[in-house]
């Protein structure tokens, strides 16, 4: 096994840790929920540093870490809002632009050919939001006395850097799917 290897073992972990978040979280066991999941937003963090950092950065990769993502927070989102502590309309954007992201890279995909391209700013900022919003939501559900209007915020956020990165992901698949046409044209 080759160090290169390991950004991608801790997206693995991420992805594995999904399954006993959700489980501790709709038993109302907030506490260790917090810790799991503070874990994992780590644990993105790290792999992403080293991946940069030591040139570790794999076409696995590329595909674990935004699935590592979105296994984790989706499955969260759900959890959160089936327990009444997220509004589903916030659920819903938070989920939708996923499924934007999704839909439309396998459109392109399948349309265009491989899609070239890395996370944009607007979407890494959307999944620090993110993260930091669930961190809040459980860390209130476990301790009362934390303050709300830091979650009313960072709700705030998630609303609009969903919206945004979403719509950025639209304009980025638009821009290049125009280009490769444009190529294709030229070489008919």
């Amino acid at each position: 096994m080759s160090l290169a290897t390991v950004p991608n073992l801790i997206c693995l972990l991420r992805m594995a840790l999904a399954a006993p978040i959700v489980y501790l979280l709709a038993n109302g066991r907030y506490g260790a929920t917090l810790v799991l999941f503070a874990i994992a937003a780590l644990s993105d963090i790290l792999d992403g540093y080293l991946a940069k950092t030591f040139n570790w950065a794999t076409d696995l990769g590329k595909v674990l870490d935004p699935l590592a993502d979105k296994l984790l927070l989706v499955s969260v989102f759900i959890t959160l809002t089936w327990l009444g502590l997220v509004p589903v309309w916030l659920a819903a954007v938070a989920i939708a632009r996923d499924v934007v992201i999704g839909v439309g890279a396998w459109t392109y995909k399948r349309l265009f050919g491989p899609l070239e391209g890395r996370p944009t700013l607007p979407s890494k900022l959307n999944t620090l939001v993110q993260l930091l919003f669930v961190i809040a939501v459980v860390g209130r559900a476990a301790y009362p006395g934390v303050l709300e209007w830091p979650i009313m915020a960072l709700g705030a956020l998630v609303l609009v850097t969903s919206v945004v990165s979403g719509v950025d992901y639209i304009v980025t698949y638009v821009r290049q799917a125009i280009a490769v046409s444009r190529a294709r044209r030229a070489a008919a």
